[in-house]
């Protein structure tokens, strides 16, 4: 059997049933190869799309999404997804082409260390010497894909290998959930630690969505009467609207919600990972016992120092301490001890909703996205200012509705990740918010929603600008600097690639515009919404008057 033959043999039998690339002279064998795989293939127009798609794909699905690129050139442009991938804790396997292995030893052309130069942005990166070890390396990618905290792996194939003749037999790693508990010793030490503290708090992180804990969290929450609050990538776990939610917590200023942690003497961080958002940033105000569950050990920092740790499974360890309160009847309704607490981030958050002004203020735009969507459907959002916004205004219901990068933070994301969205929820409406400066750094991702008739929609906030930097220079030096952006027509732009494209006139237009893309089922669209952005430092100005 040809090795490339092999190859695609054994990713079908991890369960991939397609690769998200661009074709190139080093990996044309597999290209090839293709043509006899039950695997599908679509082409991204660029490398980055292909990583972004496939760390979506991971991410929904659990099962590694895979991206393939040829050497050089087409090995850097994957680098961004897969960072974004690994850092955001999303299974991806990447293949690159390289040459032939006769001249990796010396200077020529397009060859370069691809393996050295993924290694610190993967959890393992590897090259093929001999095409009998491809089984052995394939299944060991994805078992490292899938293992703890999921993330990103390289695998260099290559050229002259990918054509060699071999008899290898196909290997199948297991990729079972994790399924580990903790002791009944572990549970009753973070009961204990529970019941002694005044004002306990749940930060619920990536880990939580990844694992889709929303009833057993729930649960607890219910039965304790603890109060939550969530990251950026831990939104849908509980409802915005939960009676104990004190809301998202992460805005890189301070917001209504770090006053609770200020009090709080016992933070329950669940599946929380530090490149969410910085623990100095939450430990603050009141010495706090902190309680780390996740699928992996807490990384090392000053400010996060866990007094109890347990690895394992969250859906299983809290489903163990719902069960010990349930046996022990420890089930421990506080008092509203944060009663004032939430209701002066309600009031705030759900504060100038019905504003007509246009520019669509940015609250209004996604009071708006809200009310259209059912539960279900999803959101995914570009990096921005409009990133901040969704954070705290955005309303999401459930694990898996709501995205948002905040680890690696790569713009660019939003329209290839809503595009594998919706590939894969057909029947669920999808939607990509991205600012100008976003949606043409992955403008390909309309030619490939096009080419592949895909319906999803693009939110695109139009102001002329980088606006979160411009923000944030605002707010550091009352000046900005070289952030203007100098747009075309940009629903035009959408139109030219076969999309359909429309930019609103006043803000009584966006739902109805909105209304009408739910329709288009052959293409996508883009709905462009100037956005009134100097809402941006009004936001600024309003929480350092009021959240001392």
């Amino acid at each position: 059997m040809k090795a490339s033959d092999l190859f695609l043999k054994c990713l079908e039998a991890q369960g991939v049933k397609t690769i998200y690339g661009v074709p190139g002279e080093e990996n044309a064998d597999l290209m090839m190869s293709l043509l006899n795989s039950s695997i599908g293939f679509i082409s991204t127009r660029h490398e980055q799309t292909a990583a972004f798609m496939a760390e979506m794909h991971g991410r929904l699905t659990g099962i590694p999404g895979v991206c393939l690129a040829t050497l050089g050139p087409g090995a850097t442009n994957l680098i961004t997804g897969v960072a974004q991938a690994n850092m955001d804790n999303a299974p991806l396997v990447a293949i690159i082409g390289q040459a032939e292995s006769s001249r990796l030893h010396k200077e020529s052309h397009q060859n370069m260390d691809s393996v050295s130069m993924f290694k610190p942005i993967t959890k393992w990166a590897t090259t093929i010497r001999e095409a009998d070890s491809i089984p052995e390396v394939i299944a060991k990618a994805f078992k490292i894909a899938t293992s703890g905290i999921p993330g990103a792996v390289l695998i260099e194939l290559p050229e002259d290998i990918a054509s060699h003749e071999t008899n290898s037999p196909v290997l199948k790693s297991t990729q079972t959930p994790l399924a580990i508990g903790t002791t009944p010793e572990l549970i009753q030490k973070v009961l204990a630690c529970l019941a002694q503290s005044k004002k306990p708090l749940l930060l619920l992180g990536d880990g939580a969505v990844r694992e889709e804990a929303d009833f057993v969290i729930r649960e607890f929450m219910d039965k304790t009467g603890f109060y939550a609050t969530y990251t950026f990538m831990g939104k849908g776990v509980i409802p915005h609207n939960h009676d104990r939610s004190l809301h998202c917590v992460g805005l890189g200023m301070k917001d209504f919600v770090i006053q609770a942690f200020e009090q709080s003497d016992c933070v329950l961080a669940i599946g929380y990972d530090m490149v969410e958002y910085s623990p100095s940033k939450w430990n603050v105000g009141v010495s706090k016992k902190i309680i780390h569950i996740n699928n992996d050990i807490a990384e090392v920092d000053a400010s996060y120092i866990p007094d109890i740790e347990i690895v394992g499974s969250i859906k299983i360890i809290m489903g163990q301490l719902n069960q010990a309160l349930a046996i022990s009847n420890q089930a421990n309704y506080r008092d509203a001890y944060f009663k004032d607490m939430q209701d002066k981030i309600r009031s705030d958050v759900r504060s100038d909703l019905s504003d007509s002004r246009f520019p669509m203020t940015p609250k209004r735009i996604l009071q708006d996205i809200r009310q259209t969507l059912g539960e279900d459907d999803m959101l995914v959002s570009d990096v921005g200012a409009h990133k901040m916004w969704v954070a705290r205004q955005y309303g999401a219901m459930k694990s898996k509705t709501c995205f948002i990068s905040n680890g690696f933070c790569s713009m660019g994301g939003s329209m290839p990740g809503a595009l594998e969205a919706k590939r894969l929820n057909p029947n669920l409406h999808v939607l990509a918010l991205c600012g100008d400066g976003g949606f043409m750094m992955s403008i390909q991702a309309l030619c490939t929603g096009v080419t592949e008739r895909i319906p999803f929609i693009v939110i695109l906030w139009d102001d002329g600008n980088y606006g979160l930097i411009k923000w944030k220079q605002q707010m550091h030096f009352g000046k900005y600097s070289h952030v203007d952006l100098h747009n075309g027509d940009l629903a035009q732009i959408a139109q030219s690639f076969g999309a359909h494209g429309i930019k609103i006139k006043n803000t009584e237009e966006f739902i109805p515009e909105l209304k009408k893309a739910f329709e288009i089922k052959d293409r996508p669209s883009v709905i462009v919404v100037p956005v009134d952005y100097s809402e941006n430092m009004k936001l600024f100005e309003h929480l350092k008057e009021h959240v001392k």
